[in-house]
C-alpha cells in the first residue's frame, strides 16, 4: 500500500493531479481546496489513501494526516463512497468535526450527492468515532491551547506529546508565544 507521495507536480492542475516520483507518474484524486493551493513543477507531500475495487486503483491525496483520517473515518458510514467523502473532507477537518458535534445536517446536504438521511447517517456515525479519535477531538480545548497545538502540530510533533507537555505548562506562561516556547523545551528532553 502507497501511504505517502513526495513528488513534483505536472504543470497541468487539474483533478485527479499527477505527481511525478522519481520518474513515476502518480494519478491521485484530491480535494478541491488542496488543488488551488497546489503549485505546478514544486515538489509536495500528499497523504494517501489507496482504493481497490475489482475494477480500479484509485489514489486519494490529502495535505495532512487528519484529512486522511477524516476521509477514512467518513468511508466506514455506509453510503458514502470515496467521491463524496472527498467532498466532505474538502469542506475541513474542523469544520466537518464541528457539524458532526452540533448534528449540523444542513451543512451536509450542501454537498453534492448527499441527501439528507446519508448527512445524518454521517452524524450518526461519526459522533462516537471522532469522540474516540485524539487526532480529531479537540472538545473542551480553550482557543489558545488549540493555537499551542496546532503550531506544535506543524513543526511535526505528535498530538499525544503535544498534549502531555501542554499539562506541564506553568501558569506564568500567558502567551500563546510563551506557552509554545515552554512546550518546545518539554518536548525537546
Amino acid at each position: 500500500m502507497i501511504g505517502r507521495l513526495t513528488g513534483i507536480i505536472d504543470s497541468h492542475i487539474v483533478n485527479p493531479l499527477i505527481i511525478d516520483v522519481h520518474g513515476v507518474g502518480y494519478v491521485v484524486h484530491v480535494p478541491e481546496r488542496y488543488l488551488a493551493s497546489v503549485k505546478p513543477g514544486k515538489i509536495h507531500t500528499v497523504y494517501i489513501h489507496s482504493h481497490i475495487r475489482e475494477d480500479a486503483f484509485d489514489l486519494y491525496g490529502f495535505a495532512t494526516q487528519q484529512g486522511l483520517m477524516l476521509f477514512e473515518l467518513l468511508l466506514t458510514v455506509s453510503g458514502v463512497g470515496p467521491k463524496t467523502a472527498l467532498s466532505v473532507t474538502d469542506r475541513g477537518v474542523d469544520a466537518v468535526e464541528t457539524a458532526v458535534r452540533k448534528s449540523d445536517v444542513d451543512f451536509f446536504t450542501t454537498i453534492p450527492r448527499l441527501g439528507t438521511k446519508n448527512a445524518q447517517k454521517i452524524i450518526i456515525e461519526l459522533k462516537s468515532k471522532l469522540g474516540s479519535s485524539s487526532e480529531l477531538n479537540l472538545d473542551g480545548v480553550s482557543g489558545e491551547t488549540k493555537q499551542v497545538m496546532d503550531a506544535l502540530a506543524g513543526m511535526g510533533f505528535d498530538r499525544n506529546e503535544i498534549r502531555e507537555a501542554i499539562k506541564k505548562l506553568d501558569d506564568k506562561d500567558v502567551t500563546v508565544e510563551q506557552k509554545i516556547r515552554h512546550a518546545l523545551k518539554l518536548l525537546g528532553k
